[in-house]
């Protein structure tokens, strides 16, 4: 008896040995083909692995990240290069997008919140968090990161000094055009960078005031009060959020200097208050776009309520009829190359953001069908768009394809998040987009399907712009010039 409790001891601490130096056996098995690793969850941290996979879906973020990190590379030493958060978020989302080599099937996110508490920022693994919250630290910090940098050009930067001078002639104005492409990446915004407009227009004297601009990194949508009878929709969420609004009692200049001009003697008068219409329209939208639906609502009582209902969006999603349009001057419309595509947009007249008359939009819900309305059997395909069944907009400029969804489940005090993503393409054909989606909850990963994900009640909308050919010739003869 003695004999079998040595060996029962023996083998006891063997199997205790195993579980420190590998861990569980559970945790190494191999990833299964065409999917992608999952995250531990650290305690509460399903609001951080769920946002992770929607950015490890969109490629245009990883490649900035890559250009923001190459100066990194000439450190040596790497524990001044793990306080970083641009180059620890950039190994984490390799690895979820499966660009660097790993067959561990669960990965560990916690040096993010280690790096993070280097940004001052206090995130407790343990304490309930909003994904939304999150990815606004992340864009702020790699911000504050990107302007902590040196902006004076490095003596034995050999490169950006034999760069010639930009002259007067090549700096325009920037309600002429754009300013010339920045070359160094530090000065380069992250890819969520967007900017609002907001236009006041008097509605007495029409008179508009100047165009005032605002950045934005995500859209935060409110649900508007649904139709019995009728879905809610993407393009409900976007119109409610660019309606105009009267704004009253505003000082009028131009109402002031008229009444002042019909006055005798140069006599002093009030300043004129008249009501303003003001109006959002999206100024520069970004290549990646972060849409975030607001589903907190307040009772009577004062206290948190979630939104559960519906909103349909789709695969993909035309955003021209909420561009604002820069003015083009009379003077400027002969130069060569001076219209470009960005001001061509439908939805603004001179400048000036105005709903779009019957002729650019369709009575009824007919716009409203575009994103969000029609059914999914339009889609032929993940790389084909059904733009023949769309006559107003036959040739979008600003189209968007679905990355990521990110979906809340529970209520305001306690719940639970989850992604759906894209599958990252094959190695033999990186450019490509997956036409397989993903459903991850922490470390658990299944293939879904393109309804399902459709069907999800999205928290937060992964969006990536899709360039046509000629756009993608421009960009790269910009890039040249």
């Amino acid at each position: 008896m003695k004999n079998w409790g040595v060996i029962g001891g023996v083998a006891a601490a063997v199997a205790a040995g195993m579980y420190v130096l590998w861990g569980p056996i559970t945790e190494r098995k191999r990833r299964r083909k065409g999917l992608v690793p999952g995250l531990l969850n650290l305690g509460n941290t399903c609001f951080m692995n769920s946002l992770l996979q929607g950015l490890s879906s969109c490629p245009s973020f990883i490649k900035w990240l890559e250009e923001f990190t190459a100066q990194y590379q000439t450190d040596q030493n790497q524990s001044t290069e793990r306080q970083y958060l641009s180059v620890t978020l950039l190994h984490l989302l390799r690895a979820l997008s499966c660009r660097e080599v790993t067959e561990d099937d669960v990965l560990d996110a916690s040096c993010l919140l280690e790096v993070l508490r280097l940004y001052r920022w206090q995130i407790s693994s343990f304490e309930e968090q909003d994904a939304h919250e999150l990815f606004h630290v992340l864009t702020s910090s790699l911000e504050d990161e990107r302007d902590r940098q040196p902006r004076v050009t490095h003596l034995f930067d050999v490169h950006s000094l034999e760069q010639p001078e930009i002259t007067q002639k090549q700096i325009r104005c920037r309600t002429r055009g754009s300013l010339p492409p920045v070359s160094n990446h530090w000065k380069s915004q992250h890819p969520f960078h967007g900017r609002l407009t907001s236009n006041m227009v008097c509605k007495h004297c029409e008179h508009q005031s100047p165009v005032r601009y605002d950045t934005f990194d995500s859209l935060s949508l409110s649900i508007p009060a649904a139709v019995w009878g009728r879905p809610m929709t993407l393009d409900h969420c976007l119109h409610h959020f660019i309606s105009s609004e009267s704004v009253k009692d505003v000082v009028c200049d131009n109402c002031t200097k008229i009444q002042a001009e019909g006055t005798l003697n140069g006599q002093s008068i009030e300043n004129q208050r008249t009501t303003f219409v003001k109006q959002l329209k999206l100024g520069k939208l970004p290549q990646c776009l972060c849409i975030h639906l607001q589903r907190l609502s307040w009772s009577n009582q004062g206290t948190p309520l979630k939104r559960h209902e519906h909103v349909q969006f789709n695969e993909f999603l035309i955003m021209d009829i909420y561009k604002y349009r820069i003015p083009v001057h009379k003077s400027s419309q002969n130069e060569p190359n001076q219209k470009n595509s960005e001001e061509t947009t439908p939805g603004a007249k001179d400048g000036i953001a105005v709903k779009p008359s019957d002729a650019e939009q369709p009575s009824g819900t007919k716009l409203l069908f575009m994103n969000g309305a029609c059914s999914s059997s339009f889609l032929m395909s993940s790389g084909t768009f059904p733009l023949a069944a769309f006559p107003e907009c036959s040739s979008p400029v600003y189209l968007y394809r679905l990355m990521a969804v990110v979906v809340h489940h529970g209520d305001m005090h306690s719940g639970h998040f989850v992604t759906y993503r894209r599958s990252p393409p094959s190695p033999k054909n990186p450019l490509s987009v997956s036409s397989q989606w993903l459903w991850i909850s922490d470390d658990s990963v299944r293939k879904a399907s393109l309804q399902e994900v459709l069907a999800s009640s999205a928290y937060l909308l992964f969006y990536e712009r899709v360039h046509s050919r000629v756009q993608h010739q421009s960009l790269e003869l910009r890039a040249e010039e």
